[in-house]
């Protein structure tokens, strides 16, 4: 039976909600705070998708590596410091989850998701004939320095069990998988089925499918609150009118939390500034992405241009360029990619986008037993564009009450975190 679906914003995670949610046959509105021509954290990031990320934020180590990089204005990493509760229960919430148990728990179900995202995005571009160049030819992990080496041959020998193919390349052999561009590292690691695509086009020709399949957007829209009959959301209010739903799907990113709120869900995300900066025409061109691993900036080809991008800053709802940390990103290309210059990048404007943060790494992704027609979709961290597409296809399946056709997926409960508070009915 066709349901009139509303989704609550208009990023890559709420695209792909609704492809699957109108191929199942239901009427779906798309509402955005934004305007058409948006800029936000689904267009300027880096446009892997990465079965080798089974490794969740929240692991053994990182809080060791965060504060031994607090001190450097140039590291990949930053916390803002401000009197915030919020701010100050989520790092609480990351330091629990950052153990070996939730690593053991997360990475096949990360593997899982990934790899099905994957399966998606290669019959998206079957069906979209202009394509959005989509590469599935790999990840190269650069490696400088015999301890980064080290560290990612572990990852690959974690990989390879979990069923992950990875490959551990001398620097010599890497230079003969991608000859178009000179290296100078120790060595890499190759995870031949990640994949590469360019933001923008995805969103451009997706869009445009959608609109041409009957969806209906509501730019600069912004919601206001929502009506209720009991335990079943009826209406959301908007700037722009009144809209009955039968299913009200929660894609908001960093502001799905104050979305949430008003649920009487309790939904801990930060928003996690990264950067990005593109050449359009570089030096040299690389045929894979890659990412510089000690200094965590990742590579992408896109289109004949070619997009640095990298950072994890902390610092709430502030879309402020630190100069400092564009500095640290500029500064460990040519370290890795010794053609590169500095000045290559005189003209680059930096883009800066906030990636939705989990304090365990783990994206929401599910009904709430708050109501029964709502499903949140958020908190998908630097992995929005890789996992999006299962999202989309997760979430139709529980719009249609189908059982998930991923194992484990209690595990992105967006209860998770005592979930659910009083709300008046």
């Amino acid at each position: 039976m066709s349901k009139r679906v509303v989704i609550i914003g208009g990023g890559i995670i709420g695209l792909a909600t609704a492809r699957y949610c109108r191929s199942a046959g239901h009427e779906v509105t798309v509402i955005d705070r934004d305007l058409p021509n948006r800029d936000s954290c689904s267009f300027g990031n880096a446009g892997m998708i990465v079965p080798s990320h089974f490794v969740p934020l929240a692991a053994p180590g990182m809080i060791t590596m965060g504060l031994k990089w607090l001190a450097n204005p140039e590291s990949p990493f930053s916390i803002r410091p401000r009197l915030s509760l919020d701010l100050a229960s989520w790092l609480w919430q990351f330091k629990s989850a950052s153990t070996d148990e939730h690593v053991r728990r997360s990475s096949p179900l990360l593997r899982d998701l990934h790899l099905a995202s994957r399966a998606e995005y290669e019959r998206l571009q079957s069906e979209l004939p202009s394509g959005f160049d989509f590469h599935p030819n790999g990840l190269l992990m650069l490696c400088k320095t015999e301890s980064g080496l080290k560290e990612e041959i572990e990852t690959a020998a974690e990989a390879n069990r979990l069923g992950v193919t990875a490959e551990v390349l001398t620097a010599d052999e890497a230079a003969r998988l991608d000859p178009s561009i000179a290296m100078d590292i120790r060595g890499a690691v190759f995870f031949p089925n990640d994949c590469h695509l360019s933001p923008n086009r995805l969103m451009a020709v997706l869009e445009r499918r959608l609109v041409d399949d009957g969806v209906e957007f509501r730019w600069q829209c912004e919601w206001r609150g929502f009506q209720n009959t009991g335990s079943k959301i009826t209406t959301v209010n908007t700037s722009t009118g009144d809209l009955a739903a039968d299913e009200v799907i929660v894609c908001g990113g960093v502001w799905s939390p104050t979305i949430s709120k008003a649920l009487g869900i309790r939904l801990p995300i930060q928003a996690g500034k990264g950067y990005s900066m593109t050449l359009e025409q570089p030096r040299q061109l690389p045929s894979i992405c890659s990412i510089l691993t000690e200094a965590r900036v990742a590579v992408t080809p896109m289109d004949g241009s070619l997009r640095f991008g990298g950072t994890m800053e902390i610092a709430g709802i502030d879309q402020t360029v630190s100069h400092s940390r564009v500095r640290g990103i500029l500064k460990s290309i040519p370290q890795y990619f010794p053609e590169f210059q500095a000045d290559d990048f005189a003209d680059c404007e930096p883009w800066v986008g906030l990636r939705p943060c989990s304090p365990d790494g783990l994206p929401y992704l599910g009904r709430t037993r708050a109501w029964d027609n709502v499903v949140i979709s958020s908190g998908h961290a630097m992995m929005g564009i890789s996992l999006a597409m299962v999202s989309g296809k997760l979430v139709a399946e529980m719009v249609d009450r189908k059982p998930a056709s991923i194992d484990s997926v209690e595990l992105l409960s967006p209860d998770r975190y005592s979930g659910r508070s009083k709300v008046k009915r």
